[in-house]
This record gives C-alpha cells, sequence and structure tokens, in this order.
C-alpha cells in the first residue's frame, strides 16, 4: 500500500506487457531533504490515530452495551466492521500520500519487497506507533470510566487459548492481509485484468473485517503492531504486556512469509533473479 506500490499502477501497457518500478534504495538518503517524506509521515500518523480512535472507541462501546443487555452493543460483526471499514476508508483517503499502510506490519511486508527504503520504514512504523497511542489516549480521555472497567480496548491471548494457537493466528491473519495488500497493487494484474477494475482499498478493507471474524475470540485481533502497542501503552496491565510479544511477532512473521510468497513463488522473483527462466506474459 505504498505511495510507490500505488504508482505501479500507472505503467507502460503494450497489451498485456507490463513494467515493474525499480526496487527502492535500501537507503534513500534523499528522501529526508523532501517534503514528500514528511508529509507522508505526517499522513501515516494522523491515519493510523483516526484508526485507532474509532475501532477501540467502537469496542470499548460494545462491550459497556453488552454488559448491560446481551443483545445489545454492535457485536463482533460490528467491531470487524468497524476496522475493516475504518482501514478502508483510510487507505483510499492517504493513498496517493503515503501508501496508506496505517500498519507496521504492511510497512515491513513492502519494505522486504522493496518498495519501500529503509528510512521510509522505519520514519512510518514510529508515526504509526505514536499515531496509535494518541488514538488510544483520545478514547480514554473520552471514555474514561468504561475505557478502564472494560480492558482498554487491548489485545491479549483470550480465555482458553495459549501463546501459541494465538501466535499462529497472528501470523496467518496478517499473511492474510499482507498478501492481499501485494495482490491488490501488483503491476502484473493491472496489465493482466485491465478490463477488471479494481480498487485497491476495498480488497484490503475487506481482508482485514474477514480476519477480525475469525481471530477476535483468539486474540481480539491485532495483526497490526501499532494497534496493539498502542492500547497496551495506554492500558499499561501486566498481563498485556506479557503478550505483547506475540502481536509484534506474529504479524512481522506473517509479512515476511507473505513477501516471500507473492515475490518468490507467484512472481517467480527467485527464478527471474537467476536468469535460467522466463514467465509467460500471458499467465
Amino acid at each position: 500500500m505504498s505511495k510507490d506500490v500505488i504508482e505501479e499502477g500507472q505503467t507502460q501497457h503494450h497489451g498485456k506487457d507490463y513494467v515493474d518500478p525499480p526496487p527502492a534504495p535500501l537507503l534513500d538518503m534523499a528522501e529526508l531533504t523532501k517534503w514528500s517524506f514528511y508529509r507522508a509521515v505526517i499522513a501515516e500518523f494522523i491515519a493510523t490515530l483516526l484508526f485507532l480512535y474509532v475501532t477501540v472507541a467502537t469496542v470499548i462501546g460494545h462491550k459497556k452495551l453488552n454488559a448491560a443487555d446481551n443483545c445489545d452493543g454492535v457485536g463482533i460483526l460490528g467491531i470487524a466492521w468497524a476496522f475493516g471499514g475504518m482501514i478502508f476508508v483510510l487507505v483510499y483517503c492517504t493513498a496517493g500520500i503515503s501508501g496508506g499502510h496505517i500498519n507496521p506490519a504492511v510497512t515491513f511486508g513492502l519494505f522486504l519487497a522493496r518498495k519501500v527504503s529503509l528510512i521510509r520504514a522505519v520514519a512510518y512504523i514510529i508515526a504509526q506507533s505514536l499515531g496509535a497511542i494518541c488514538g488510544v489516549g483520545f478514547v480514554k480521555a473520552f471514555m474514561k470510566h468504561y475505557y478502564n472497567l472494560e480492558g482498554g480496548g487491548a489485545n491479549f491471548v483470550q480465555p482458553g487459548y495459549n501463546k501459541g494457537t494465538a501466535l499462529g493466528a497472528e501470523i496467518i491473519g496478517t499473511f492474510v492481509l499482507v498478501y492481499t495488500v501485494f495482490s491488490a497493487t501488483d503491476p502484473k494484474r493491472s496489465a493482466r485484468d485491465s478490463h477488471v477494475p479494481v480498487l485497491a482499498p476495498l480488497p484490503i478493507g475487506f481482508a482485514v473485517f474477514m480476519v477480525h471474524l475469525a481471530t477476535i475470540p483468539i486474540t481480539g485481533t491485532g495483526i497490526n503492531p501499532a494497534r496493539s502497542f498502542g492500547a497496551a501503552v495506554i492500558y499499561n496491565k501486566e498481563k498485556i504486556w506479557d503478550d505483547q510479544w506475540i502481536f509484534w511477532v506474529g504479524p512481522f512473521v506473517g509479512a515476511l512469509i507473505a513477501a516471500i510468497y507473492h515475490q518468490f513463488v507467484l512472481r517467480a522473483g527467485a527464478v527471474k533473479a537467476l536468469g535460467s527462466f522466463r514467465s509467460n506474459p500471458t499467465n
């Protein structure tokens, strides 16, 4: 979902041919001299702040109402829609500025695929983490009593599940998300299926929605280290910190697997690098 990736759709087309953009430099010091870089970092901060504010407020509001009436509140389905819907909205709004990552795991996956430089990746992850802290801070300020009473919307391993299960759920859930990001922004797909319009934020938002339906009962659904970290910092309870590593290791491993699968299996990157095989452009 990086700006570089979004721009991949703007490639030269000759029939079904396509041109991959060059890989981003590992250390692009020139970025530090450009306003567009700082604008993108600010966009990531604000987008993650808004994401955490709306979604965590939805979680707290649901728990508050559900405690009074088991038939009230938005339910798990509503929470999943809140997360998926906000990702759709915010990716749509920021894709042309920062790429609309809004997630350190997405940034990490795109960095591994050489879609963003190391400097941009680190700056994005810091901005996302700070934005998440501020977003959850607003929730606590506006809903303090219920925020403390209902667990702060923090991620942790739910009763009845162990840490291994939780880690596996986070890995698979993040794989689904990052794999969707790569697929929705693939220039080869744009060239091959140019007759099929694809609004990239839509499948990405739906991926977040579907993963939440599957994993809310297990971990509350992280798949976004900034989301988990921001909630942990503001809620600041020992149990939350004990499980925090799961919500960094799982998403980063899931993003790594997605990057390898897309770049080196689906796109035959390893084979191309060896120069021993040339993909059929009609595939």
